[in-house]
């Protein structure tokens, strides 16, 4: 039995983070999805951040900030 709470908030957000990472992953290479797996990685990581700042875990926002700024930059980038 889970210790964490269930159907709360951060657990609907971190399932929905979760899928879309890896349905991201699973198209990761696949050529003329980049975009695809772009848009869908940073909506999950920006899941998780939320996820993190609700669970004031430092080292999780520190994570997922960052790299929510690096991906959104090469999002830029290939425009």
């Amino acid at each position: 039995m889970s210790r964490n709470p269930k159907y709360t908030l951060d657990w609907y957000l971190k399932w929905a983070a979760c899928i879309l990472l890896l349905v991201a992953m699973s198209i990761r290479g696949v050529d003329g999805y980049y975009i695809h797996d772009l848009v869908l990685s940073i909506i999950g990581v920006f899941l998780w951040l939320a996820v993190s700042v609700i669970w004031k875990d430092r080292a999780l926002i520190l994570l997922n900030s960052v790299g929510l700024v690096l991906m959104v930059n090469n999002l830029f980038a290939i425009n």
